[in-house]
C-alpha cells in the first residue's frame, strides 16, 4: 500500500492511525518503510503524537529507527522508553554506534545504562569506548562473521548462515589462524565458485588489506576510498582480528570531517546548526572574530600611514575595496583546494613543489587577466594611464601572492602536524589584505608625481 503512497499520505495515514489507535494499521505503514524515512515521519509527527508513535513500534523496529536521529534524541528516547524497553534497544543497536552515543554522557548515567544491558554486551561497548577518540578502534564494530583456515567452504557456508543476523555486513568472510591472527579473507563469489570441499586456505587471498585499531579515522577513510572496499578489518597486536569498518561508518566519519573542517574554514569553532541558540552561536564565532578584528585595525593603520598618497590621489580610494577584496578571494579559494587535497591524499615533496608551482602559474594566469581589465577600466574612468598601470600592477602582484599564501600557509601547517583547516578563510582573508594595501599603496607613492 505504502510503495504507491507519497510522504504526506504516508504521513497523514500514520497520524490517523495513531488518532484512532490502530496498532495493526500503523505496522502496515512502518513495515514498509526504511529506519530513515521512518525517522523522517517522526520529525514530522506533531509532538502530542511523538509518543504513542514510539510506544506502538517493536523493540526491532525501534533500534533500526533510533540509530537514524542525532543524540539527543537518541537519549530523550531512550528515557521515555522506560528502563525496560530501553534495556532491549541498547542490547540491539549496534555496539559502535552505542560507543559513540554514550561517548558524551556523565560517568554516572554511562555506567547505569551499561548496568542495565546484557553483561556480555555492556563489556563490548567498554571495550570500544576504551580506544581514544576517531580511530578505528573507536568506530570498528566487532560483530562480525570469522572462519578458520582449515574449514572447508561447506563448514564456512554453514557458520556463515548460523551467524548471519550477527553480521553488520554480507560480503566478506575474514580468514583466522590457531591464534586468531587475521591470515586472509575470502569473497562470497570465492565461496559460490569454489568446490564444497576445498579448504579455505586454499582460496583466500592472504595479502589483506587492514587498519590498526589506533588507526586514524581519516586514515581508514582514505583506505575504503582508494580500494573500494565495502569494509576492512581491524586488528590490534599480533594481528589479531578484534573488529570491522564497514562503508557506513566511514559515510558518518567523511560527513563529520567535513563539517569540522567547514567549522574551521569558516572559523566559527564548534558546531553550530540551524538549532544552536543565538548567544552561543555568538560566543563560538567571537574567540576568531575578536582575534581577526584587532589584526583587522593593522589595515586601518596602513591605510592612516599612506594618507598623504590618498590626499595627493583621492582616485585611489576607489580600487582599495576590490585589491582587497580579490586577494582574499585568491586566497581562499586556494586554500580550499588544497585543504581538499590533503583530505583525500599524501602527498610528497615532490607532489608539494608541483603544487606550489601550478598554483603560482594560477596567480599569474588570474592576475594578468583582472590586471589588464582593471588598469583599462582605471585609465577610461579617470583618463590616467599612471593609475591604470598602478592599479593593474597592484592587482596583478597581491593576487599572485594571495593565491601563493592561501596555498603555502596550510602546507606548513600540515608539514608540522597541525590541521590545516584551521588555517581558516576569515584569516587568510585578514593577512592577504594586509599585503595587498602594502602593495597598492607603495606602488601608488612610488609614481605620486604622475598620479596626481
Amino acid at each position: 500500500m505504502t510503495l504507491t503512497m507519497t510522504e504526506n499520505e504516508i504521513a497523514l495515514a500514520i497520524i490517523q492511525a495513531l488518532k484512532e489507535g490502530k496498532k495493526n494499521s500503523l505496522q502496515d505503514i512502518i513495515e514498509e518503510l526504511q529506519p530513515y524515512d521512518m525517522a523522517q515521519q517522526y520529525h514530522q509527527l506533531p509532538k502530542k503524537h511523538r509518543n504513542k508513535f514510539i510506544l506502538y513500534l517493536s523493540i526491532e523496529q525501534l533500534t533500526s529507527f533510533i540509530q537514524e536521529l542525532d543524540k539527543e534524541e537518541q537519549l530523550d528516547i531512550l528515557y521515555k522508553l522506560g528502563i525496560e524497553k530501553s534495556t532491549k534497544v541498547l542490547d540491539l543497536m549496534e555496539n559502535d554506534d552505542l560507543a559513540s552515543l554514550l561517548t558524551d554522557l556523565d560517568q554516572d548515567k554511562i555506567e547505569e545504562l551499561l548496568s542495565e544491558m546484557k553483561q556480555e554486551e555492556s563489556q563490548i561497548v567498554q571495550n570500544l569506548m576504551n580506544y581514544p577518540p576517531e580511530t578505528a578502534g573507536r568506530i570498528m564494530n566487532n560483530r562480525f562473521v570469522w572462519i578458520s583456515k582449515h574449514y572447508t567452504i561447506r563448514e564456512a557456508v554453514d557458520k556463515l548462515k548460523h551467524f548471519a543476523e550477527l553480521a553488520e555486513y554480507l560480503n566478506y568472510l575474514y580468514v583466522i589462524d590457531d591464534e586468531k591472527s587475521l591470515v586472509g579473507v575470502v569473497s562470497y563469489k570465492d565461496l559460490l565458485l569454489g568446490d564444497l570441499h576445498d579448504k579455505i586456505e586454499e582460496i583466500m587471498y592472504s595479502r589483506v588489506v587492514k587498519v590498526d585499531v589506533l588507526t586514524d579515522q581519516e586514515e581508514v577513510a582514505k583506505l575504503i576510498s582508494r580500494y573500494d572496499f565495502v569494509s576492512i578489518p581491524v586488528i590490534e597486536d599480533e594481528d589479531k582480528l578484534v573488529g570491522v569498518i564497514t562503508v557506513d561508518d566511514i559515510i558518518d566519519v567523511v560527513i563529520q570531517e567535513a563539517n569540522e573542517d567547514i567549522e574551521k574554514l569558516s572559523a566559527s569553532g564548534k558546531a553550530i546548526d540551524f538549532n544552536t541558540k543565538p548567544l552561543v552561536a555568538a560566543y563560538r564565532r567571537l574567540p576568531w572574530l575578536i582575534l581577526l578584528l584587532f589584526i583587522g585595525l593593522v589595515s586601518g593603520s596602513i591605510i592612516d600611514g599612506f594618507s598623504a598618497t590618498l590626499e595627493e590621489a583621492v582616485a585611489l580610494a576607489f580600487f582599495m575595496p576590490m585589491i582587497a577584496g580579490m586577494t582574499g578571494n585568491t586566497g581562499t579559494q586556494s586554500l580550499a583546494v588544497v585543504v581538499r587535497g590533503l583530505v583525500s591524499s599524501d602527498l610528497t615533496f615532490k607532489e608539494v613543489i608541483k603544487l606550489i608551482l601550478r598554483e603560482l602559474w594560477v596567480g599569474i594566469i588570474i592576475g594578468i587577466t583582472c590586471a589588464i581589465m582593471i588598469a583599462i577600466i582605471a585609465f577610461i574612468w579617470q583618463g590616467n594611464l599612471t593609475l591604470g598601470l598602478v592599479v593593474g600592477a597592484s592587482l596583478l602582484i597581491t593576487l599572485i601572492i594571495g593565491t601563493l599564501a592561501g596555498t603555502v600557509i596550510p602546507l606548513i601547517l600540515y608539514k608540522f602536524k597541525v590541521d590545516p583547516a584551521v588555517a581558516s578563510g576569515p584569516l587568510i582573508t585578514t593577512i592577504n589584505d594586509i599585503l595587498s594595501l602594502l602593495i597598492y599603496f607603495g606602488i601608488a607613492t612610488i609614481f605620486i608625481s604622475k598620479l596626481m
